[in-house]
């Protein structure tokens, strides 16, 4: 079966061009202009852009946390992706204390493997750390996944000669690893000062404060310093603000690399959504926290100048249930937020339609850059022969509002409720098959496992 997209524009980080797409079975056989095949089915995109299809390196799955599990699941929450038009992900598999990295994988792998409507990978979060373990991640790197998740914070963190010495063995076998960066004392320290303060924790509009900018700025610093002691490159994710974006500008010109990620909340959102009544601002309790509006167009320029490597979703959902867990005391708040089926809309809609970042950056943050770096590329993250036939039909014109009633994930709220958008993903290919038109799940659970190891 072959099928040929006949009339669009191609998107890619080096342009935009008039070409056709030679789909057989999974791949992409030919690209080029004016291209004919008698055997083929036309598929007819005059007007359409074609991306590849987009990547989202920052998801939490069926992820057990705050004494709950995340409304999505492996299930529901692909099919959020797929809608939107991401077809694969890279969920972070949790090591919990006293396990292998093995079991940790295969805990997950449990969670997913059929589950899944667009393909998916792992990056593996490291929280117990031994001579054992160590000796386990050369097997790993090699058979499963190259990147890893280390935090700064939560009863998942571990300490500066932890890190050092997990960095030290990832430089050693070619991993890398991705670091939540806040400083775990302060947050801790500043959760108390409330309590202390006013008797009671629950005002969430006191949340941001218990985590400072200061907080991830002097995380970011601290690991940079760490990362440049083992003389290895690290990626700082879900970047929220200016002051941490500084401590990497400051490394970046002393030699060092650094990759970053952010995400849509911290672009869109400020920290005023938790002056809305309890009940709803709890909805916006992320970690990190959203921050003041100024951050933003920090943040967007450092998009248009192409210092941000990636944009991801660190979707983690949780329903209005879920978070109601906060009501006496907001430091108990499941903290996350769903976002998979909506990034690349509001990257469009914010980024593209308002000038803030070309069609062809959108196509680097979300495709080509988180290929390269996860060592998905090139079968994932282009448009080229012989890569996976991963296709988003763009639909620069579709207007449309966000409502959390038309989405595909379990969260009952969408955080950007009644946003309109002018830009679509009219058709999502999976490996050459639809699998979802204008927000509707065509095929489920076809989604595969990807292996990135180093072999």
């Amino acid at each position: 079966m072959k099928l040929l997209f006949k009339g669009g524009t191609v998107v890619s980080g080096d342009g935009m061009q008039k070409l056709d797409l030679l789909v057989k079975g999974e791949k992409i056989l030919a690209v080029g202009e004016d291209l004919e095949f008698r055997d083929a089915e036309i598929v007819d995109v005059r007007g359409k852009l074609l991306f590849p299809g987009f990547i989202d390196a920052h998801t939490h799955m069926a992820l057990e946390v705050s004494n709950t599990v995340t409304a999505d699941k492996f299930e529901t929450g692909t099919k959020a992706e797929l809608a939107g038009g991401t077809t694969c992900i890279v969920d972070y598999a949790t090591q919990y204390q006293g396990e292998s990295l093995r079991e940790a994988l295969d805990n997950w792998h449990k969670k997913a493997d059929g589950q899944s409507s667009c393909d998916y990978a792992f990056h593996l979060a490291i929280t117990d750390w031994n001579e054992e373990i160590s000796r386990e991640l050369e097997e790993i790197i090699q058979k499963e996944t190259c990147s890893f998740k280390l935090y700064m914070t939560y009863d998942t963190m571990v300490d500066d000669e932890t890190m050092y010495e997990i960095l030290s063995r990832l430089k050693e076998l070619g991993g890398i690893a991705g670091v939540h960066c806040e400083n775990n004392g302060i947050i801790q320290a500043r959760v108390k000062e409330v309590e202390k303060r006013k008797g009671s924790r629950r005002d969430v509009s006191d949340y941001p404060w218990t985590r400072p900018k200061e907080a991830e700025a002097e995380a970011v610093g601290r690991l940079l310093k760490i990362a440049k002691c083992v003389d290895t490159p690290v990626i700082v994710v879900h970047l929220s603000t200016a002051a941490g974006y500084r401590e990497i500008l400051k490394a970046r010109e002393a030699g060092q690399t650094v990759y970053i990620e952010t995400c849509p909340q911290y672009l869109l959102m400020d920290e005023e959504k938790y002056s809305l009544p309890a009940e709803e601002a709890r909805h916006y309790m992320i970690a990190p926290p959203l921050r003041k509006k100024k951050n933003q167009e920090i943040l967007w320029q450092a998009l248009k100048e192409g210092r941000i490597q990636t944009i991801a979703t660190d979707h983690c959902s949780f329903t209005k249930e879920q978070k109601m867990a906060g009501a006496d005391d907001f430091s108990r708040t499941p903290c996350g937020m769903p976002g998979a089926e909506e990034r690349p809309a509001l990257i469009w809609q914010f980024g593209v339609n308002e000038n803030r970042i070309t069609a062809e950056q959108m196509c680097i943050y979300l495709s080509e850059n988180p290929a390269k770096l996860y060592r998905l590329y090139p079968w994932k993250g282009a448009l080229i022969p012989g890569s996976d036939a991963d296709i988003v039909v763009w639909d620069p014109d579709e207007e449309w509002t966000m409502t959390a009633q038309d989405q595909q994930s379990a969260c009952d709220y969408c955080p950007m409720e009644g946003t309109k958008i002018r830009g679509r993903a009219q058709q999502v290919y999976l490996r050459g098959k639809l699998a979802a038109e204008n927000g509707r799940i065509v095929e489920e659970n076809t989604g595969v496992y990807i292996r990135h190891g180093i072999e």
